[in-house]
């Protein structure tokens, strides 16, 4: 689905050039123009960017915090079941570009690492057990909730989604290259090589 939303972005960039080269009636659009039009586009295509994962973990719950209380009144213990939709994506106020109107090139000097973008989460209770008289409380239900959040949000960073969202953002790069390319200009993307083999080097060592 991503990759059809961005196509049908790419298309509309190509459109509006092929609309702009054609139309007699309207003067030629200047470089300047071109330049802007062309960085705008970039990250409208690349808002389209997000992988999307669903996690399931199981999270064991007891409460430490008040053990003189558990040892008079009864300990709270839960098993939590966590069904999470991870949605992986970019941020595209990151990106970094300028124009090299002589050269009729952009350049792209920096593009972000992929983030968590959002999280949707649902918890299911099993073997809920409370003290005779330690009941859980709605205050204790928000902190599980929360902490089983975090429990499962750290665990996404081990998926393979962040790797996936790296080869997207390149091929939808390649991308912009092509319909840059049709108008004209070029898409200067070295700079994004370079760090990329740096960051390789440095894991090897």
């Amino acid at each position: 689905m991503e990759l059809l939303f961005i196509g049908l972005a790419a298309g509309a960039i190509a459109a509006y050039f092929i609309f702009t080269a054609f139309n007699k009636d309207r003067s030629k659009v200047k470089t300047k123009e071109q330049s802007v039009v062309l960085m705008e586009k970039i990250r409208s295509v690349c808002k389209f960017i997000t992988v999307e994962g669903d996690f399931s973990e199981i999270y064991h719950y007891e409460n430490l915090k008040e053990k003189y209380i558990s040892l008079i009144f009864g300990k709270k213990k839960a098993i939590i079941l966590i069904n999470a939709k991870a949605h992986v994506g970019f941020d595209l106020s990151k990106i970094k570009m300028e124009s090299d109107n002589e050269k009729k090139q952009i350049i792209l000097t920096n593009f972000p690492e992929p983030e968590l973008l959002t999280v949707e989460t649902d918890f299911k209770y099993y073997d809920k057990r409370e003290g005779w008289a330690n009941p859980f409380t709605t205050s204790d239900l928000t902190d599980i909730n929360r902490d089983a959040k975090k429990h499962i949000v750290d665990k996404i960073p081990e998926s393979p989604l962040f790797e996936q969202a790296r080869k997207d953002a390149l091929n939808t790069v390649l991308l912009m290259e092509n319909i840059v390319q049709t108008i004209g200009w070029k898409l200067d993307y070295s700079a994004l090589i370079l760090e990329e083999d740096e960051q390789k080097k440095i894991e090897k060592k």
